[in-house]
């Protein structure tokens, strides 16, 4: 990347969802910010290492040794919440709270609460994204000749509710994005689609 005229690195580490739960043992709900600054997670050394680090490897490291040694101490993690992520991006496109308590066993009230804490999020919010993320990811195979069948691929109840959660996460149309689709950004960790 180039910013200013001068050669600039970006590294990035894509966590899971449940991720702060895990690693810090933050209750996520309670986080409304988009920016933790270093002394927020205990990575004021972290910081200053990064920066005087010669090379993108031994920054790599750096943050490698970092996560790992967090998620030892801390040494949270909800199993379950957990499955349920699995649970909901193997089955996206029929999937609904009721049943993840049916297949996991536990009451909604309960499920809902664990859900927020472990991942900062209701799980309707969270199933939508994740459908949201897999209709863009359909549009982008080319398999489907019409946005009706995506929407039908995925279970929405009609066209329309399609187009207002597309429009409602990516503020852009079905068409506009279809049109833009080769433009997304996918590498070795992921796709970012929204």
């Amino acid at each position: 990347m180039r910013f200013k005229d001068k050669p600039y690195v970006s590294i990035q580490v894509v966590l899971k969802p449940h991720a702060l739960y895990s690693l810090f043992g933050w209750d996520a709900s309670s986080l409304n910010q988009g920016f933790l600054p270093p002394d927020q997670f205990g990575a004021i050394e972290l910081d200053n290492q990064l920066l005087t680090a010669s090379t993108n490897e031994e920054r790599v490291s750096l943050l490698c040794t970092f996560l790992t040694e967090k998620m030892n101490q801390t040494k949270k993690r909800d199993e379950l919440i957990e499955q349920s992520l699995d649970f909901i991006r193997k089955s996206v496109s029929s999937i609904s709270v009721k049943q993840i308590v049916s297949a996991f066993h536990i009451s909604e009230r309960q499920f809902q609460k664990r859900f927020a804490r472990v991942v900062g999020i209701s799980p309707q919010l969270y199933i939508r994204i994740v459908r949201i993320n897999e209709a863009l990811r359909l549009m982008k195979t080319g398999s489907f000749d019409r946005l009706s069948d995506v929407a039908y691929a995925l279970n929405y109840f009609d066209q329309s509710h399609f187009i207002r959660d597309i429009k409602a996460f990516s503020w852009l149309s079905p068409k506009t994005i279809t049109m833009k689709v080769s433009d997304f950004h996918s590498d070795e960790a992921g796709s970012s689609y929204l």
